[in-house]
């Protein structure tokens, strides 16, 4: 059974750094892309980020390029999205996926999808 559990979610300030981590299980994860995924109240899931599973090819959307970061490790099951200069826009429950090529994240079609961890940035 696959597992994709996110976490790190929270309530920021406008400008502040915050690290999501999803911690997969249940299948070889050295062998997937791994995603991430925003749905903020009354809009559709977007696409955010995603990250192959050589770890060294990373492509991102345009509302976060700059100032978010995937990356992953593969010995610990873990990928992360680093969230720097947070801003309201940014309010969403953000969700982890993993997908066998990185184009199926990309066209939000991955394998897998965790819960999600909600970020709520607000002064």
């Amino acid at each position: 059974q696959v597992q994709l559990v996110e976490s790190g979610g929270g309530l920021v300030q406008p400008g502040d750094s915050l690290r999501l981590s999803c911690v997969a299980s249940g299948l070889t994860f050295s062998s997937h892309a791994m995603g991430w995924f925003r749905q903020a109240p009354g809009k559709e899931r977007e696409f955010v980020a995603v990250i192959d599973w050589k770890n060294d090819n990373t492509y991102y959307s345009d509302s976060v390029k700059g100032r978010f970061t995937i990356s992953r490790d593969n010995g610990r099951n873990t990928a992360y999205l680093q969230l720097n200069s947070q801003k309201p826009d940014d309010t969403a429950v953000y969700y982890c996926a993993a997908a066998v090529t990185m184009t199926r994240v990309v066209a939000a079609i991955p394998d897998y999808w965790g819960q999600g961890t909600q970020v709520t940035v607000s002064s």
